[in-house]
């Protein structure tokens, strides 16, 4: 760091460092714009840093450009897609993360149900706790804490988890509600009793 670096701020350097990089290696810096919002857009539209990244001139009084190379070292995660709140900020907390609520306290009761031996009930409503869970990240746009990953990859995880928790369930022993036959015959193919 040369001395006069040492007043700009740490977002500054670093994209002069990656400019640098670029340069030397002969790549062109990204073209980027400031928007209305303040943030930095390249020319298809990506968003690249905010204005602060980009608020102190650089050597020739130019604003600096962002590139849109990632950081070396990552300072946040992102929040996932819909993972925003699932209510206004003027709702309390509990209000703010329904879905997640809705889907903890159906799971919740299927599990106490399992404990006072009612097993089969309970076990249904964990598998239906999971396919609520699927359909509300599909429906809503925002689910809070709801979300993990991407939309897509929550449903299918939710779906084939309820699913699969339902139709174990329905076919648990004695007298299953549900008989499969073929599974039946590879239970037994493989089991050999």
């Amino acid at each position: 760091m040369t001395a006069e670096d040492d007043g700009k701020p740490e977002a500054v350097r670093t994209a002069e460092a990656t400019e640098a990089a670029e340069a030397s290696e002969g790549a062109e810096p990204a073209e980027t714009l400031v928007d209305d919002d303040g943030l930095l857009r390249t020319e298809d539209d990506e968003i690249v840093a905010t204005r602060e990244a980009v608020s102190a001139p650089g050597p020739d009084g130019e604003p600096v450009r962002a590139s849109r190379r990632f950081p070396a070292v990552t300072t946040d995660t992102a929040r996932p897609q819909g993972g925003g709140r699932a209510a206004g900020a003027d709702a309390p907390a509990p209000a703010r993360q329904w879905p997640l609520l809705t889907v903890l306290s159906m799971t919740g009761l299927g599990l106490l149900l399992v404990a006072f031996d009612v097993t089969r009930v309970g076990l249904l409503l964990i598998g239906v706790a999971m396919l609520t869970g699927a359909v509300m990240r599909w429906c809503l746009p925002s689910v809070g804490m709801l979300a993990v990953r991407s939309r897509f990859t929550d449903m299918v995880t939710y779906a084939i988890l309820g699913l699969a928790i339902v139709l174990l369930a329905l076919m648990a022993q004695p007298k299953p509600w549900l008989t499969i036959p073929f599974l039946n015959d590879i239970v037994h193919f493989t089991v050999r009793t």
